[in-house]
């Protein structure tokens, strides 16, 4: 999706997220949905580039089935090499400051999207940002999860 252009993923993304969710709250106790749901941001000029946001586009699916609002309410303040194209230890220190959250938040529980999830340093430097603001609660919502290369 995010390298192919392939945006008609995201719809099936979103539904399978959102299904899951669905399966885990029948299967036992009540799950909280949050307040509202933040995309991961790109920089301007990797979105010019790509023409998408994958997290958003991923994100406004899961926000409309769920009724919920989905928010920028993080940017991306410096560009940085892609995550993908670095070494597992290198990657927190390339997104470290790499976001700020755009307003005040008074305790909300929000759900950060984003497509992959490979170290947590992207997400873990987001929620920081968003938990800065005075974010209540902050989960992660990702579609995939790429394991260690000791575990791939």
């Amino acid at each position: 999706m995010k390298y192919g252009g392939a945006l008609a993923l995201a719809s099936w993304a979103a539904g399978a997220w959102v299904e899951a969710l669905q399966q885990r709250a029948t299967a036992g106790p009540a799950v909280a949905l949050p307040d509202a749901i933040v995309p991961v941001p790109l920089t301007a000029a990797r979105q010019r580039e790509r023409g998408f946001n994958q997290a958003s586009e991923i994100a406004r699916g899961i926000a409309a089935a769920l009724a919920l609002p989905c928010v920028s309410w993080l940017e991306r303040v410096r560009d940085a090499p892609p995550q993908a194209a670095l070494p597992w230890e290198g990657r927190a220190a390339n997104v470290r400051d790499a976001f700020r959250c755009t307003r005040a938040l008074a305790r909300e529980h929000v759900a950060l999207v984003d497509d992959v999830m490979t170290t947590g340093a992207t997400l873990g430097e987001a929620a920081r940002s968003l938990r800065g603001a005075g974010a209540g609660v902050v989960s992660a919502w990702v579609i995939a999860r790429t394991l260690p290369p000791e575990q791939a």
